[in-house]
C-alpha cells in the first residue's frame, strides 16, 4: 500500500485537477492505480472524499476539511526535504565542533575561516575545554568533531575514531633579552634555575607533566591560566614559560620563542575526533583541519613540527587541560 503521504499528494492532485483521469496524467499514474489510492485514502480516514459527477470528480465535505491538512503535510515534506538537500550538499545545518585552549589560538580559527568560505550555510557552534570532556561529548553525540590532544595510554571512547593531524615541539617562551634567546633549541637542564610561570598548581596538570614524571621540577613562582597572561609576564621580564607550538601565533614580539628538546618534554600528539556516524559537515572539516595543520607543520612559526606519528623522537599525549 502506498505510503501516506503519497496518499496525500494523490488526493491534492485530484482536487486541484478535478479529474482522476488528469490527475493520473499529471502524476505519471495509470488512472485505475490513482483510483485505488483515492480508495485507499477514503479507507483510512472513514470518509468519501469525491462526489463523482458525469464529467470528473469534486470534492465532499470530508473532502473540504482534509484539504488544508493535506496541504500542510505537503509543504513540511517539502521543507523537509530541502533541509536534507542542504545538509547533504553542505548549503544549510549545523556543526557541533569542540577544542582545546591551544588549538584555538590558530588550528581552528584558520580552518574555520577556509570552511565559512567554502560553506557559508552552514552554522558552527565551538566550546573549548579538556580533550577528555569533548570525546565524552562525541560518544554521547553532543558533538560532530573535536580536535583533541589526548593521552596515549587512554583509548578514546567506543564508537570515537582518531585522525592524527600533527605531532606538536614544545617551546619556551623568553625575553628577548634572554642569553638564550637566540638558540634553536635548548635542554631543561640549562633551563633549571629559571622562574617558571605555569598554569596549575599541580604540575601534573600542566605540559611538564612528563618532564616531571622524569624527574624535573621546575622552580615556579606566578600562577597564570591564560596564554594571554602567560606570554605578558614573560614579555614583562618576570619569568619563561613553556608553550605548545600551536599557540605560538599568541607570543607578542618582545618574546623569543625557542624549541625544548623532544627528549626533555616529548612532542604532543594533536588528532581530530569524530563519532561512529561523522555528518557530512564534520567530514568536510576534517579534511581542511588536514590542509591546514600540514600548512602550519611547513610554517616558520611552528618550528619543529612533524606530521602527526613521524618517527623520531618520542610522542606523549595530554588531556589537553594545559594547552
Amino acid at each position: 500500500m502506498p505510503s501516506g503521504h503519497a496518499l496525500y499528494e494523490v488526493f491534492l492532485a485530484v482536487a486541484r485537477e478535478g479529474s482522476l483521469t488528469a490527475a493520473a496524467r499529471v502524476l505519471g499514474y495509470t488512472q485505475s492505480a490513482v483510483s485505488r489510492q483515492v480508495q485507499a485514502l477514503e479507507d483510512e480516514t472513514g470518509a468519501v472524499l469525491f462526489e463523482r459527477l458525469p464529467r470528473g470528480v469534486r470534492p465532499t465535505e470530508a473532502g473540504r476539511v482534509l484539504l488544508p491538512h493535506a496541504e500542510a503535510v505537503r509543504d513540511r515534506l517539502v521543507t523537509a526535504r530541502a533541509e536534507l538537500e542542504a545538509l547533504r550538499t553542505l548549503e544549510g545545518g549545523l556543526l557541533r565542533l569542540g577544542s582545546f585552549s591551544s588549538a584555538n589560538a590558530a588550528l581552528v580559527p584558520r580552518t574555520q575561516a577556509a570552511f565559512r568560505t567554502r560553506h557559508p550555510g552552514v552554522t558552527i557552534t565551538r566550546t573549548e575545554g579538556p580533550s577528555v570532556k569533548h570525546l565524552g561529548q562525541l560518544a554521547a553525540g553532543e558533538q560532530d568533531l573535536a580536535v583533541v590532544a589526548p593521552a596515549l595510554a587512554t583509548p578514546p571512547p567506543e564508537g570515537v575514531t582518531l585522525h592524527p593531524l600533527l605531532d606538536e615541539p614544545m617551546l619556551v617562551a623568553l625575553e628577548r633579552a634572554h642569553p638564550y634567546a637566540g638558540r634553536r633549541a635548548v635542554r631543561l637542564a640549562e633551563l633549571a634555575d629559571e622562574e617558571w610561570i605555569v598554569g596549575a598548581e599541580r604540575l601534573e596538570d600542566t605540559l611538564f607533566r612528563p618532564a616531571v614524571a622524569a624527574g624535573f621540577r621546575p622552580r615556579t613562582g606566578l600562577l597564570a591560566h591564560d596564554w594571554v597572561a602567560k606570554l605578558g609576564a614573560v614579555a614583562a621580564g618576570l619569568g619563561i614559560t613553556l608553550v605548545p607550538a600551536l599557540a605560538a601565533a599568541s607570543a607578542p614580539r618582545e618574546v623569543t620563542l625557542v624549541t625544548i628538546h623532544p627528549d626533555d618534554v616529548p612532542y604532543r600528539r594533536i588528532c581530530a575526533a569524530t563519532p561512529p556516524t561523522p555528518t557530512v559537515a564534520a567530514t568536510a572539516f576534517l579534511g581542511l583541519l588536514r590542509e591546514t595543520a600540514e600548512t602550519m607543520r611547513k610554517s616558520r612559526a611552528f618550528p619543529g613540527g612533524r606530521r602527526a606519528g613521524q618517527s623520531g623522537g618520542r610522542v606523549e599525549g595530554t588531556d589537553g587541560r594545559a594547552g
